[in-house]
């Protein structure tokens, strides 16, 4: 069994702490057990050998940069004034991808093709493969990035394939924290997007911009990191998460939902002083439970964990250690009783059967 992570901010931790993907997450919280990143953002929670012995063979990497109201402290250094800072820091998060693709070639794949998806697949075909590779599908998160959308052709041949118009509010969509819908602006956007083939993330818009979204885009929708609003009551950001009627919409545009594991949108009102020992994988199930039964099957759920956004060691469910973990939630849905076949497309035959209908075939 593979498994496909809908939502890993890799690059953000490379420009923004200095962590290097390639070594262990024990490496990495030694190297880090003195200084002040753990605190800042958690222990960490991502590490090839971990990708490996976790069997994690594909992630959406994201592309992500915060506008500076959003800044929380000094330490944080991927915020930006204006588009033209947003396209920068953009740009250096796609060439750190650029960069850990070519150092350790044999390792990292950037995936914007079928071909590329087929090339990475085929290194993990054997129970115990000697050398696979993780690939790596682009999803800029917030539109920021584009300074105007005649750049958006540029980024497509980059390898973008992902795009969430909005993580706060944007000029095109309302955001976490700032509520609006779909702008003229985003509407030309999803035009655009539409135009090339890209997949449009409903994951921070505002329930009114998805439910415009999902009513005008022609294309592939999905939410990369996003949680049913109706196990969260008490949760601060009732906006962060998925109403019934957006799910809904979802399931009936073949979309996935791939589910964020941060305590905090598992368990309504939890907070870090509660420990990770008060949200278990239960929390994780009853999620998974909610949208299969919303859409009738579990073709629209998946797992888009948000690890090391933010989302450390101290805010994850009690049993989880790293990346490594993910097939533990396999197990636990088999204890409650789902198949096989639907575990398996849970952690990753959902994301791969939408990848095969997203990208191109070269």
């Amino acid at each position: 069994m593979l498994i496909v992570d809908g939502h890993e901010d890799i690059a953000w931790n490379i420009l923004t702490f200095g962590r290097d993907p390639s070594r262990s997450v024990g490496e990495t919280r030694a190297l880090e057990k003195d200084t002040q990143i753990p605190v800042h953002t958690g222990q960490a929670l991502l590490g090839w050998p971990q990708w490996v012995a976790g069997r994690v063979g594909v992630v959406f990497a994201t592309l992500f940069a915060a506008p500076i109201r959003r800044k929380v402290g000094p330490w944080e250094s991927m915020c930006y004034r204006d588009l033209n800072e947003a396209r920068a820091l953009y740009l250096a998060s796609l060439d750190a991808y650029k960069r850990l693709t070519t150092v350790h070639a044999d390792r990292f794949q950037l995936v914007g093709n079928r071909r590329a998806l087929d090339e990475v697949l085929a290194t993990w075909e054997q129970p115990a493969p000697a050398m696979p590779r993780l690939g790596l599908v682009l999803l800029m998160e917030g539109g920021d990035g584009l300074q105007d959308l005649a750049e958006l052709e540029t980024w497509h041949a980059q390898g973008l394939r992902i795009l969430g118009p909005a993580w706060t509010g944007s000029r095109y969509a309302g955001g976490t924290h700032e509520p609006g819908p779909l702008t003229a602006d985003g509407r030309r956007l999803l035009q655009a997007m539409a135009e090339l083939g890209l997949a449009l993330d409903l994951s921070h818009m505002t329930e009114e911009g998805q439910r415009q979204a999902l009513d005008v885009y022609p294309g592939v929708i999905l939410a990369s990191h996003s949680n049913a609003q109706a196990l969260l009551e008490g949760s601060p950001t009732p906006e962060r998460h998925l109403t019934d009627a957006v799910v809904r919409g979802l399931a009936e545009r073949d979309g996935v939902i791939g589910l964020v594991l941060y305590n905090a949108f598992l368990l309504g009102g939890w907070k870090p002083q509660d420990g990770r020992e008060a949200v278990t994988l239960d929390r994780v199930c009853a999620q998974v439970d909610y949208i299969c039964q919303l859409t009738g099957s579990a073709r629209h759920v998946a797992l888009g964990s948000d690890f090391d956004g933010g989302v450390g060691l101290h805010k994850i469910p009690a049993g989880l250690d790293s990346v490594a973990d993910l097939r533990l939630i396999g197990d636990a849905l088999a204890v409650r009783g789902y198949s096989p076949h639907d575990v398996e497309a849970i952690l990753g035959g959902n994301w791969l059967s939408l990848l095969h209908r997203l990208l191109p075939e070269n």
